[in-house]
């Protein structure tokens, strides 16, 4: 069943072609989708041309934000001295993001930013354009998953090489310090059974000694012990 489509931008009617040669595009009726944090909102876009690339003079698709920053990102990747349109900012705040204002002049934003795109005499000539304009939802959810994942930007995959060369080389470095305890452990204990043989042994001389000494009072006292006692 077709999604009730809200008021706002509905007003709006695609803009009119012309005789020449033309490629005009229409970002109305947004709609609130979802709940909770998987809400969002989707747009009708609406493609009128006469460039034979495209499948008809007239094509309807759904498109939510993402998709806006999957051809963004595309073009960057693919038109590296040509600049690229801004997109409007994401608010993250709950209260804002689904405001009537806040969409409709978000709705207006995205509407001049496929705009001047597709009045771009090269970036109109754009293979991602035309599959932004054309292709399914479906479609389109299969090529945000496939061309940017979790991770949109090459720049994120030499991040994650970064972080995890950093991570093996404080891994090395960690086991380098525990083999360094370990061993400093172990020269400890040796060295502490080496300090308490030693002051057992001097404990043992020092015994003996005093044993020594103790016979030897024994042997001196021992005669004068014999004098004194009765005959």
């Amino acid at each position: 069943m077709e999604q009730q489509r809200s008021i706002s931008g509905s007003s709006q009617s695609p803009r009119s072609p012309s005789s020449q040669p033309y490629l005009s595009v229409s970002v109305t009726d947004p709609v609130k989708l979802g709940n909770g944090v998987q809400a969002y909102i989707s747009y009708r876009v609406i493609t009128k041309t006469n460039f034979p690339e495209y499948q008809g003079p007239e094509k309807i698709v759904i498109r939510r934000y993402n998709d806006f920053v999957w051809l963004q990102d595309r073009l960057f990747e693919k038109y590296k001295g040509i600049f690229i349109p801004p997109l409007p900012e994401k608010s993250t705040v709950e209260k804002f993001r689904f405001s009537a204002e806040f969409i409709e002049m978000r709705r207006q934003a995205l509407d001049v930013f496929v705009n001047r795109i597709a009045s771009h005499h090269e970036l109109q000539q754009s293979e991602d354009l035309r599959t932004f304009l054309q292709a399914d939802e479906e479609t389109m959810e299969r090529l945000r998953f496939h061309e940017t994942g979790i991770f949109k930007k090459p720049a994120d995959w030499m991040q994650i090489f970064k972080l995890k060369a950093e991570g093996e080389e404080a891994t090395r470095r960690f086991e380098t310090i525990a083999r360094l305890m370990s061993e400093e452990i172990v020269r400890f204990q040796e060295q502490k059974t080496t300090d308490m043989g030693v002051a057992f042994h001097e404990f043992a001389k020092g015994q003996a000694r005093l044993a020594n000494s103790i016979a030897d009072a024994w042997r001196s006292l021992l005669p004068k012990l014999e004098s004194c006692s009765p005959v």
